[in-house]
């Protein structure tokens, strides 16, 4: 039935690497999910904006995979909140690939987050073909949410996300609390929405390379190491991490000979605002010693921070799933979370991590500390982080969106027949 899928991903691009600039686990996504359909025998072709003039129009990722770099606007310079301003470029150049194929090219439309949704809506249209959405973030939801120092998302932002709400055929959310969300603040008819998780890279983040890794990372052997990987923007909080750091130190004083806290990922977002305000703020409460930021890494040297981690801590005010939490338990390691949005899902409380309300350090220093200082309690849920994750392959992702993509395509049919 399905023969070939439209894949938008406007903002950025699944080849860009993740916890840079806009990059994140919406392009581990669409990438994933684009390489488990070609596997199944269905070509996918991703449109995202070109942001280089050296980009190829159309760059073949791998067998089944298309990925056009569209030219809408600058190539360099342009933030997400000017995009909307190119988008009619954008659906210019989407349109026109259909244009120059044989009619009926695509069977169906997936757009990822608001910017694609947009150009989604006028394709499904044009193409007769039904639309599915995957919203990654909602603006009414961010907004009740927002972090220190973080703009709130713009009035044309949650107009745009509610049209896409009342045009898709089938939205899919990451959770069952995102599908809440969707039906009680943007009005979304509960039949038309579907849960499904998303993957983790099980070939990838893999357990038992606690020792290797930490070898490999030059981490000594007994270190108490916590970790923050992600993008460095107050909506990720990784300040929470730094104070919450300052405070074990200020309570056990001997912890600072073994504590390494390393925050893995380039700033994004608001976070370009101010670059250094992470380093000054370590220096600020005295433990720029004990502090390692690393510039953003490769999939398979992640893994090897997950798995030389002693805790890995996510303290977003927002996550829609919360894909970091996910790969750290792959690779066995506990994770201390803020309990909103995904991260309710990714990690089972008091089973494989810690969940915190709210963003007191306080509460995330004991929480890390009774981990740091308890190997047992490590172990036991290091065991139970491993078969948690295991639920979550990017194999069962794909069969259950397929199956979302079909029920799209026979109610569409049904509609118009």
């Amino acid at each position: 039935m399905l023969r070939r899928i439209a894949m938008l991903s406007a903002h950025t691009s699944p080849l860009e690497q993740p916890g840079d600039g806009d990059a994140g686990g919406m392009n581990v996504y669409v990438l994933e999910l684009s390489r488990q359909l070609a596997a199944r025998g269905i070509e996918v072709e991703i449109f995202t904006r070109a942001t280089s003039r050296h980009q190829p129009a159309v760059h073949d990722v791998e067998p089944g995979i298309l990925v056009h770099h569209v030219a809408a606007g600058p190539f360099e310079g342009l933030e997400k909140n000017d995009l909307p301003s190119q988008l009619c470029s954008f659906v210019r150049d989407v349109l026109r690939a259909e244009v120059e194929r044989e009619p009926g090219h695509f069977d169906l439309v997936h757009s990822h987050y608001w910017l694609s949704g947009q150009v989604g809506t006028v394709a499904r249209e044009r193409w007769d073909v039904p639309l599915v959405h995957t919203m990654h973030t909602m603006a009414k939801v961010k907004n009740a949410m927002l972090a220190d120092g973080d703009a709130a998302e713009p009035i044309g932002r949650v107009y745009g996300e509610e049209e896409i709400v009342r045009l898709a055929d089938r939205l899919i959310a990451n959770t069952s609390e995102e599908r809440r969300e969707l039906i009680e603040l943007y009005g979304a008819a509960p039949e038309r929405v579907a849960v499904v998780h998303p993957g983790v890279d099980l070939a990838v983040f893999t357990p038992g390379r606690h020792d290797d890794a930490r070898r490999r990372l030059g981490i000594a052997p007994d270190a108490a190491l916590l970790l923050f990987a992600g993008r460095i923007q107050p909506l990720k909080a990784p300040d929470v991490v730094l104070r919450a750091a300052a405070e074990m130190l200020a309570r056990d004083p001997a912890l600072r000979s073994r504590l390494v806290v390393a925050v893995v990922g380039g700033a994004s977002g608001s976070g370009l605002d101010q670059p250094t305000a992470l380093a000054d703020l370590s220096d600020e409460l005295g433990i720029a010693d004990v502090v390692r930021f690393v510039p953003t890494v490769a999939q398979r040297e992640l893994a090897d921070w997950y798995a030389a981690a002693s805790v890995v801590c996510v303290p977003s005010y927002n996550e829609s799933f919360g894909l970091v939490a996910i790969e750290a338990q792959a690779c066995g390691t506990p994770v201390v979370a803020a309990r909103v949005g995904g991260l309710s899902t990714s990690v089972s409380d008091g089973v494989t991590g810690v969940l915190i309300d709210g963003h007191d350090p306080v509460d995330y220093a004991a929480a890390i500390h009774h981990l740091l200082t308890d190997p047992s309690a490590r172990e036991a849920m290091s065991h139970k982080a491993v078969r948690h994750a295991e639920g979550f392959g990017w194999d069962v992702t794909a069969d259950r969106t397929l199956g979302v993509y079909v029920d799209a395509v026979i109610a569409r049919q049904e509609a118009l027949a």
